[in-house]
C-alpha cells in the first residue's frame, strides 16, 4: 500500500469537513517549575495546515498537546476553536483527530474494528458507522486490509490505518506528532505526498509536529519554527526558506552559507573564474558529491569559512581546483 495518492472520488465524504480556527492567546506550560513553554500567540486559519517545526525539546509537542486537551496552559493562557474557548475542555470533548509516530492501534482489533473505535465511543448508529468505515478504507486504499489483525500489518500500512481512525470521527482539527518519523525514508516520501494530497482533499485544520524540514515544506501552508519555548518565525515554507528573521531560523531550515556578514543559499551562488572576483571569493574545492540530481561542493575560502553550493548534476568540478564564487542573489536570503 501507498504507491498512490488517496483516492480523489472521496470528495462527497470530504466536503463535508470544515476546517475551524485555532487560537492560543498567552500559553505557556510549565512542568515541575521548569518553563517548557514561553507565552505564546498563534493564530491557525480554518483548513489550513500548519507544521510545527523544530529540533527535539523547543516545545513543539507541548503546543500541540495544549491545542488537544492533553496539557492545559498554565493561568493566563486561553485556548479558542472558532469562537468557542476549550481551554478548560478535555480531549474527548473537543473533537480532534489524533496520528501519533506510534500509531496507538489497538493489536486486539482488526483494522476495521480501529477504524470503527471511535464512531462506537460515539455511540454511532450501526449502519451509519459501516458506511463511515467503507469510506475512510476506500479513501486510504486499504480495503483489502480490512479484516487483517495489526500485527499482520507494515508500518505503512499501520500509518494509513491511524490516519483513517482518526479522520473517521470527523474531527474539528487533525493533529499529528511526528507520524512518520519510524518509517523508512523511501516509505516517508510517499506517505508524505499522500497525507499532502489528503489533508488538500479534507480541507480539514490540521496541525503536524515534526523536526524534518521536508516535510515541513511539502506538508505546511505555514510554518512556525520553534526555539527555546518561543514561536522564532511563522511564514509560508518561501518566507521561512528565502527570508529568515533570525540566525536561528536560517540555520535550522535548510544550509545557510556566511560571508562578509551575508548569509545565502546552496542554490545562490555559483563557481566563477578567478578573475571574476576578488579575495575573499576565491577559494579551494575541498569536497564535490554528485547526489544524482544534483552536485553538492563545499569550496574552502581565505578567511577559514566553507561556502556550500547546490550546482547542477552535468557541471564537473574536482576537488583541489582554485575557483570563484559569485554571488547573485543574495539578498533573498540575507537575516
Amino acid at each position: 500500500m501507498g504507491g498512490r495518492p488517496f483516492a480523489k472520488e472521496q470528495t462527497m465524504t470530504t466536503n463535508s469537513h470544515q476546517g475551524v480556527s485555532i487560537k492560543l492567546q498567552s500559553c505557556a506550560k510549565t512542568f515541575k517549575q521548569q518553563r517548557v513553554l514561553n507565552p505564546i500567540d498563534l493564530e491557525i486559519h480554518a483548513g489550513e495546515t500548519l507544521v510545527l517545526l523544530g529540533p527535539s525539546g523547543c516545545g513543539k509537542t507541548t503546543t500541540l498537546r495544549l491545542i488537544a486537551g492533553l496539557e492545559h496552559p498554565d493561568a493566563g493562557g486561553s485556548i479558542f476553536f472558532g469562537n468557542e474557548e476549550v481551554t478548560a475542555l478535555p480531549i474527548e470533548e473537543r473533537k480532534v483527530g489524533m496520528v501519533f509516530q506510534s500509531y496507538a492501534l489497538f493489536p486486539n482489533m482488526n483494522v476495521r474494528e480501529n477504524i470503527e473505535y471511535g464512531l462506537r465511543i460515539a455511540k454511532m448508529p450501526a449502519h451509519e458507522r459501516s458506511k463511515r468505515v467503507n469510506e475512510m478504507l476506500a479513501m486510504m486504499q486499504i480495503e483489502p486490509l480490512a479484516e487483517r489483525m495489526i500485527t499482520q500489518l507494515s508500518g505503512g500500512q499501520k500509518q494509513r490505518v491511524a490516519l483513517a481512525r482518526a479522520i473517521a470521527i470527523r474531527p474539528r482539527v487533525l493533529l499529528l506528532d511526528e507520524p512518520l518519523t519510524a518509517l523508512d525514508a523511501r516509505l516517508r516520501e510517499t506517505l508524505r505526498s499522500d497525507i499532502d494530497a489528503l489533508l488538500r482533499q479534507l480541507g480539514i485544520t490540521a496541525v503536524y509536529v515534526t523536526h524534518d524540514q521536508a516535510e515541513a515544506m511539502v506538508l505546511g501552508d505555514r510554518i512556525a519554527v520553534m526555539d527555546h519555548g518561543n514561536i522564532a518565525q511563522i511564514g509560508t515554507p518561501q518566507d521561512i526558506y528565502f527570508r529568515p528573521q533570525s540566525a536561528v531560523v536560517a540555520d535550522f531550515v535548510g544550509t545557510v552559507n556566511t560571508m562578509e556578514g551575508k548569509r545565502f543559499r546552496p542554490e545562490d551562488a555559483q563557481l566563477c573564474s578567478l578573475d571574476e572576483v576578488l579575495d575573499p571569493w576565491r577559494g579551494i574545492v575541498q569536497t564535490s558529491f554528485f547526489l544524482g540530481d544534483h552536485r553538492r561542493v563545499s569550496v574552502d575560502m581565505p578567511d577559514g569559512s566553507t561556502v556550500i553550493l547546490k550546482l547542477p548534476p552535468r557541471q564537473v568540478i574536482e576537488k583541489g581546483e582554485r575557483v570563484g564564487v559569485r554571488v547573485d542573489t543574495w539578498q533573498e536570503a540575507t537575516c
